[in-house]
């Protein structure tokens, strides 16, 4: 649901072949369909006819290639940028071509009109997942911010790797805790490269205890979304099951 995999438009792939290599690399990890999400941001002044030009070539060279891998059109859209985008521009830049709008806060500790931006494009008819909310500072700062948004109807998308410790301690705890919280819908690779930054979902979920909930926030959450129909119901987790992961998990959360 949110992966750089077009090349030369953002901080992902430079080249086709550095897509190519996150393409093997997400196909590899057991990953089927990808929703590229190239920034659209005032540095990234990218459209959605640029964006729907590379996925047809990237989807062209993969089935040269024999890799085993969907791309789709979406977008990563900024805070900053989302409200000047063009009715009809807007509408092109969904996951996936449905309703569904990817949309990035910013990092900062402070963030202004994020909740009257987002209702807006609720009004609008857009069902809004946000990226990464485990590492905006704001909602570390003031999560009722986030508990506000997500009440309303708002989806959110993790980083896999936020939940292994890449993104540092504090990002790690917060992301364990949103889990906990069941304020996560969503648990996305965000993969800019091969290497430093791969396509892995399932991994990491698997280290952070959270392999029961793997199905639910990697398959059945996305497939309800691309197809604009209701979430499907979470399965119940026992928090403290006899190897103790969870219990791990729920106390690495709340220290």
């Amino acid at each position: 649901m949110h992966c750089h995999i077009v090349p030369g438009i953002d901080d992902g792939p430079a080249t086709i072949e550095d897509s190519l290599a996150v393409a093997r690399a997400a196909a590899a990890a057991g990953t089927s369909v990808v929703i590229a999400t190239p920034h659209v941001s005032w540095e990234y002044r990218n459209d959605a006819a640029m964006i729907a030009e590379l996925v047809a070539q990237l989807n062209e060279r993969l089935e040269q290639e024999g890799i085993a891998l969907e791309v789709r059109p979406g977008a990563e859209i900024a805070t900053t940028r989302a409200g000047d985008i063009e009715p009809e521009e807007l509408a092109r830049l969904t996951l996936g071509g449905g309703t569904c709008l990817l949309i990035e806060p910013p990092f900062t500790p402070i963030v202004s009109g994020i909740d009257m931006l987002i209702f807006d494009l609720q009004r609008q008819g857009y069902r809004v997942l946000l990226a990464h909310p485990e590492r905006c500072l704001a909602f570390h700062r003031d999560r009722a911010i986030l508990d506000s948004l997500v009440g309303a109807g708002v989806l959110t998308s993790i980083t896999a790797g936020s939940l292994v410790g890449r993104f540092g301690r504090d990002v790690r705890r917060f992301a364990l805790q949103l889990v906990a919280d069941e304020l996560v819908h969503n648990v996305a690779s965000d993969a800019h490269d091969a290497v430093r930054r791969p396509p892995g979902i399932a991994a990491e979920l698997d280290e952070a205890g959270l392999a029961p909930l793997a199905d639910w926030l990697t398959r059945a959450v996305p497939e309800a979304i691309l197809s604009g129909a209701d979430l499907p119901q979470r399965p119940f987790v026992d928090r403290a099951p006899a190897d103790g992961r969870w219990r791990s998990l729920w106390h690495a959360a709340r220290h």
